[in-house]
């Protein structure tokens, strides 16, 4: 037996209306054509699906698990149609996100808050890019937007600038360095360095400063959170080398100085990497110039 979306939506339809005119009606068909349809379906089960005598028209037990699937299965295919029209539109889609910037997420939260609110039928993820190749799922498919301060050179790949930050050094006021004007790759030799859990490739700190200058800190310790780093450091308990927007607020904390790297200082610039044939998708460009905004009022604060 083949059963086919119509035949459910003919045995909705007369359930619902209770006899053949009326369904044809509803189905924009005659009330023949209605009835040869219902005929081949019997044809096929080998069983009738009404019971002939009832008035109204009443659905044999066959009927009824016929109907039973149709309002089981046709729900589905209505929601799968409209998500289908949603994506052709581009009201609808997937925003599965990967941050390669460690301190970035309490950046990227009022981002997704306000995007959440003006693209309700977009499914959106976020997942560390620190664990994992971010660019290469990327171009996979398996992520589809990457946070990332180092752009690469890659095929069908566009890398939108977001903004500009400057990673600098945040010690307690009772560091001995608190009272240099300036803080050099030499500095760091005997001090605990707190960072973030990740490979020091992804940390400014040393792609920036220490590696060049082929300086190693005294110690090396690892914090997931920057309330915790911030802590540790107003205990002068080591120092730590953060993006500018993210001490904003500790400029006016007598614990805490911020210095800048080197007399030039560092100034590193935040992208947003999308397959070329999804940047300018509608939700995926509104997407980044929230990002942008949301930028400018957080370095304003």
């Amino acid at each position: 037996m083949r059963i086919e979306f119509r035949h459910l939506r003919t045995i909705q339809a007369i359930h619902e209306t209770g006899g053949l005119a009326r369904a044809a009606d509803q189905l924009n068909m005659t009330q023949s054509a209605l009835s040869h349809q219902i005929k081949g379906i019997e044809d096929q089960a080998g069983v009738a699906l009404f019971a002939r005598r009832s008035k109204p028209l009443r659905l044999s037990a066959a009927g009824l698990k016929l109907l039973a699937a149709a309002e089981s299965i046709l729900p589905q295919v209505a929601a799968l149609e409209a998500e289908f029209a949603g994506l052709v539109q581009g009201k609808a889609g997937r925003m599965h996100i990967a941050i390669e910037c460690h301190a970035c997420f309490e950046w990227l939260f009022p981002v997704l808050e306000q995007f959440r609110k003006a693209w309700p039928d977009v499914d959106v993820d976020i997942r560390p890019g620190l664990a994992f190749d971010a660019l290469p799922a990327l171009r996979r498919e398996e992520v589809d937007l990457v946070v990332s301060s180092d752009p690469e050179d890659l095929a069908e790949t566009d890398f939108t600038p977001i903004f500009d930050y400057e990673p600098v050094f945040v010690a307690s006021a009772n560091n001995p360095l608190a009272h240099k004007d300036v803080i050099e790759a030499e500095d760091f030799r005997d001090q605990t360095l707190i960072t973030y859990p990740v490979d020091r490739a992804r940390l400014d700190v040393f792609t920036q400063l220490l590696t060049p200058a082929k300086v190693e800190p005294a110690a090396l310790r690892q914090v997931e959170l920057t309330a915790v780093i911030l802590l540790l450091v107003a205990s002068n308990r080591g120092v730590a080398v953060l993006p500018d927007w993210v001490v904003q607020q500790v400029k006016y904390n007598a614990d805490y100085v911020t210095r800048p790297l080197t007399r030039s200082g560092k100034t590193r610039r935040l992208y947003a990497a999308t397959r070329t044939e999804d940047t300018q998708r509608p939700f995926v460009a509104h997407l980044i110039r929230l990002a942008r905004q949301e930028a400018v009022r957080m370095q304003r604060r």
